[in-house]
């Protein structure tokens, strides 16, 4: 018997499986288990009840929370109706959130006011109301009694999902709607938006379920990412499109994510090495998680080899990966169970980002830097991709779309690697100047943007390095003329505008920046600004 044909949809993906899967478990969300026909029925009813609100296809919700179950009962009814969802980051300020507000144009932003440390309403007061022109109304989850007749100036309203009434609405969703947008590097001086569409995402989480070995019977993935990120959102679909369980994590918490991993015998994990270090710190014994089949990381900091290495040494299945916005998460493995093809590759290979796509289809070329010229296995250079599952472009920008995607399709990623000769590759490095912080990659020159509108800043430049056990950015300012700047203040600031894992760490002062003369004019030298961090770092008194 042939083997049935992959959805079209996402919302062709959610039919099949409660038709299919119908008393499997989707979703554990703390002791409730939500199976595949729960899941749709909650859907149905959220999506009918947005109908009744006026959403209509093409429309763009945003959503503003953390993991939990509204999330993905949103973006499926969203979806149902021929709408997208713009995904907002939790860890933004008002600035940023503003900035995606005007530039989505969202009809309805879901949020919910307090959780944790999280305090939504005071970021909300940072944010222009003129931001959020396009919104017809707030809906607000775990309202309670407490719910503010407005927010942004808009009229507010409870959305309780276990107090939906019945309902169905037809279905409105074609494969090439609109689905979901991202954002790029950056925040406050302008990221791309990246739209993916039904198609793009129903194609590759069934090629993640596959590849990643999500289909294998006793399956079950920790969902400890950010559903609003695209590493969280492909994870997660791509175990639903498994129909294996996905175990939620509303934020991440190592100790938490060790209890939940023992609690539920959890096969697959995707993190990021800092999450990794944060969970073997909580593990006691040599091999404590044996269930584990797959633990995929990306390296966002100098050491990760050696964590990568020690993290095996301790049973944990470390692969490495590739992903981003426009390619999506999980593009490629290293190494997976349901990926194997060709000879088992030294663990040093394995932990490398990059890897075999989950497309077979999918291809990878290099491209020199310099003379643009393609080359061959072995030789670094910009790195290019074209596959199906591909992004269609920046929302309103056709300038960056035309820029990122060439005449043949190929997405010119910015990012440095090499070609294997087994039709692998390798990750090395980020063209240009982007650093990874916090788990997200962010330009310099956004954080820089809001360091020179401080008091007697007149420029600035910013860098990565290790402080301690994490990548923090520090920066490098030059005062106006007679002016003196108060490094504390800029800091200050800087944390009043911008997500807290991009504030510098330190703001040193410096009459000029280091520069070399090029062919191209005057260039700094962003590698002596991080010789002279790390010398200004290490000769800091140590702390009593």
């Amino acid at each position: 018997m042939p083997a049935p044909q992959p959805a079209r949809s996402v919302t062709e993906l959610l039919q099949r499986q409660a038709a299919r899967h119908a008393d499997a478990v989707a979703f554990i969300d703390g002791e409730r288990r939500i199976t595949f026909a729960e899941f749709d029925a909650q859907v149905q009813r959220t999506a009918a009840w947005l109908a009744g609100r006026g959403v209509v296809p093409g429309d763009i919700v945003a959503l503003w929370l953390v993991n939990r179950l509204e999330w993905l009962v949103l973006y499926f009814a969203l979806a149902r109706l021929g709408a997208a969802v713009m995904t907002v980051n939790t860890r933004y300020r008002g600035p940023e959130v503003a900035y995606l507000l005007a530039r989505s144009r969202p009809r309805l932003l879901v949020l919910q006011l307090n959780f944790r440390k999280i305090d939504f309403p005071a970021v909300l007061r940072e944010v222009d109301p003129a931001a959020a022109a396009s919104l017809e109304q707030v809906l607000v989850v775990d309202a309670g009694d407490d719910l503010p007749g407005q927010v942004l100036g808009r009229p507010t309203q409870r959305f309780d999902l276990a107090a939906l009434p019945p309902g169905q609405v037809p279905d409105a969703s074609t494969p090439d709607a609109l689905s979901i947008l991202f954002t790029t590097s950056g925040t406050t001086s302008g990221p791309k938006i990246v739209m993916h569409t039904q198609a793009t995402i129903a194609r590759h989480v069934q090629r993640v379920a596959g590849a990643m070995g999500l289909d294998a019977p006793d399956a079950c993935l920790l969902g400890a990412l950010p559903f609003g990120g695209v590493f969280g959102f492909d994870s997660t679909l791509g175990a639903f499109a498994a129909a294996r369980p996905v175990v939620l994590m509303p934020t991440f918490d190592a100790a938490e994510a060790v209890a939940l991993a023992q609690r539920h015998a959890v096969t697959h994990l995707f993190g990021s090495d800092e999450m990794v270090e944060g969970m073997l710190q909580q593990l006691p014994g040599e091999r404590p998680l044996p269930g584990l089949r797959l633990v995929g990381f990306a390296a966002f900091r100098a050491g990760a080899q050696a964590l990568a290495e020690h993290a095996s040494a301790r049973g944990l299945p470390m692969s490495g990966l590739y992903g981003s916005s426009e390619v999506q998460a999980l593009f490629s493995v290293q190494a997976a169970p349901g990926h194997p093809p060709g000879p088992p590759r030294p663990l040093a290979e394995r932990l490398e980002g990059g890897g075999r796509p989950v497309n077979p289809a999918a291809e990878v070329r290099v491209r020199d830097v310099d003379s643009g010229a393609l080359l061959p296995p072995g030789q670094a250079g910009l790195l290019e991709f074209r596959s199906d599952s591909n992004f269609i472009g920046y929302l309103n920008n056709p300038e960056a779309t035309a820029q990122a995607i060439d005449a043949e399709g190929f997405f010119r990623s910015g990012d440095i690697g090499s070609l294997r000769p087994d039709g692998s590759f390798v990750y090395l490095t980020r063209h240009g100047d982007a650093i990874r912080l916090g788990g997200y990659l962010v330009a310099p020159a956004d954080i820089e943007e809001v360091l020179k509108a401080a008091p007697g800043v007149a420029a600035a430049q910013v860098v990565a390095v290790d402080i301690g056990a994490k990548t923090r950015a520090v920066a490098f300012v030059i005062a106006r003329p007679g002016a003196t700047v108060d490094a504390a203040a800029v800091i200050d600031r800087a944390a009043a505008h911008m997500a807290a894992f991009k504030v510098p760490a330190r703001v040193w002062t410096v009459d000029a920046f280091p520069v070399v003369d090029s062919a191209n004019g005057t260039k700094i030298q962003r590698n002596r600004l991080r010789e002279m961090a790390l010398q200004r770092i290490a000769a800091e008194p140590a702390a009593g």
